[in-house]
């Protein structure tokens, strides 16, 4: 799986650097070439010769330090990377890279890099659970950025907490499933809608709603991460648009219906967790209403239901449907399912705390037409976009079809 792979492998300033000897060794006897970057304070821990008699390559730690005059470094190997992985990672670059500061070799490399990147974090686990660190992190993982979660026991500080360094060997389980996953969905066409749509009452207002497009662009980043060709329609967000994801930016519940209808021909998988408003008002100024009377009342009219029309007109693309509830989950679950004839179903209670809008996290179920599929615990948005394409591609096998994703945070026509 490693064979023939470019791995940068970053190094940091903390006492874990000695598990990242032992990780640069088991990635080179896989086949892999790794090329070390190690910051100022990594080579306190571990010298760089230990690396370049592991990996036989040159061991970079200064921007500066061009070892060939044909080739600037930094820019050299993040265009060669195939994998970007930084073991032990501290809190210093990861807010480093969060921020886009670039001050070192590290660093900059990592600011030119266009390679998927994955960190390992170890610290302190006061340092770890601080808000900036977690703020930092959920900023990168937005950014498509996997992370390799710190194991929990006795850290070298003294202290019992979460923050050792995963062991070499499950940063290499870790790498290996990447790679593999990689081709999951090659060749697959996905399309992904995220947000809530935005209905005109006149130039200056309008009806909609709470979701902040979060679960539809990590399931378009992830989609992309797998191999697939991703479109992603989404309305007003100020989320970062993942790389490689062809965006398509919307406004009204009908404006998405047209683009996500001129696609879905050539569409293999569909995930449909936009929040879309039901209704939209008949009348749309041109100018905006002025302050007058006590009331002012507004009537609406129904809009269109993208996901049972997608339903009606599904041939061999894989539909998963989303719905947002507060209560009677399984029942409605079910009842929508049916009536729009998706293949998968994934629901969730937006009264739970922690899988409600706009929030990082989520709390679902996922049904198809023989009950419950999966109960997806209270997981990172990210993690839980991972784990549904996991769920969708072992299912392609046996579906003639392709898959179309809409996606934010589980919400759709009701």
């Amino acid at each position: 799986m490693l064979k023939g792979k470019t791995i940068v492998l970053g190094v940091t300033g903390g006492i874990a650097a000695f598990k990242a000897a032992a990780l640069c060794s088991k990635l080179k006897q896989a086949g892999a070439s790794v090329h070390v970057i190690m910051t100022q304070g990594a080579t306190k821990f571990v010298t760089p010769l230990t690396f370049q008699s592991l990996s036989r390559n040159l061991v970079f730690t200064d921007t500066f330090d061009e070892q060939d005059p044909s080739e600037i470094s930094h820019i050299n190997l993040a265009d060669r990377a195939d994998l970007f992985i930084i073991a032990p990672a501290t809190a210093n670059i990861l807010a480093k890279i969060a921020h886009g500061i670039a001050d070192d070799m590290l660093s900059t490399t990592l600011l030119a890099t266009m390679a998927p990147v994955m960190i390992a974090p170890a610290m302190n686990v006061h340092m770890y659970e601080h808000p900036a660190t977690q703020n930092n992190m959920q900023i990168l993982r937005e950014r498509g950025v996997r992370f390799i979660e710190p194991g929990v026991g006795q850290l070298a500080c003294g202290y019992v907490g979460k923050g050792r360094l995963s062991e070499p060997d499950e940063i290499m389980l870790e790498i290996q499933s990447f790679f593999q996953e990689s081709q999951l969905l090659k060749g697959k066409k996905v399309l992904v809608t995220a947000g809530g749509t935005v209905e005109r009452i006149d130039p200056v207002r309008y009806i909609s709603n709470d979701s902040s497009g979060k679960m539809g662009y990590a399931l378009a980043g992830e989609a992309r991460r797998l191999g697939a060709e991703v479109t992603l329609v989404a309305t007003q967000t100020r989320l970062p648009i993942p790389d490689g994801v062809d965006f398509v930016k919307v406004n009204s519940a009908q404006d998405m219906m047209d683009e996500v209808l001129s696609r879905f021909d050539t569409t293999d998988v569909v995930f449909k967790a936009a929040a879309v408003s039901d209704y939209r008002p008949i009348e749309q100024l041109d100018h905006k209403m002025k302050k007058s009377e006590e009331e002012w009342v507004i009537r609406l009219v129904k809009n269109p239901d993208i996901l049972q029309t997608l339903g009606q007109r599904k041939t061999t693309q894989f539909v998963v449907g989303f719905a947002a509830e507060t209560n009677n989950l399984e029942a409605y679950a079910q009842d929508k399912l049916k009536r729009k004839n998706c293949d998968l179903l994934v629901a969730n209670d937006v009264s739970q705390e922690g899988a409600g809008f706009g929030v990082d996290t989520n709390i679902a179920q996922v049904f198809d037409a023989e009950g419950l599929v999966e109960v997806l615990p209270l997981q990172s948005k990210q993690d839980m976009a991972r784990r549904l394409l996991q769920i969708v591609t072992g299912r392609l096998a046996s579906h003639a079809g392709s898959v179309y994703v809409q996606g934010n945070d589980f919400s759709e026509e009701n």
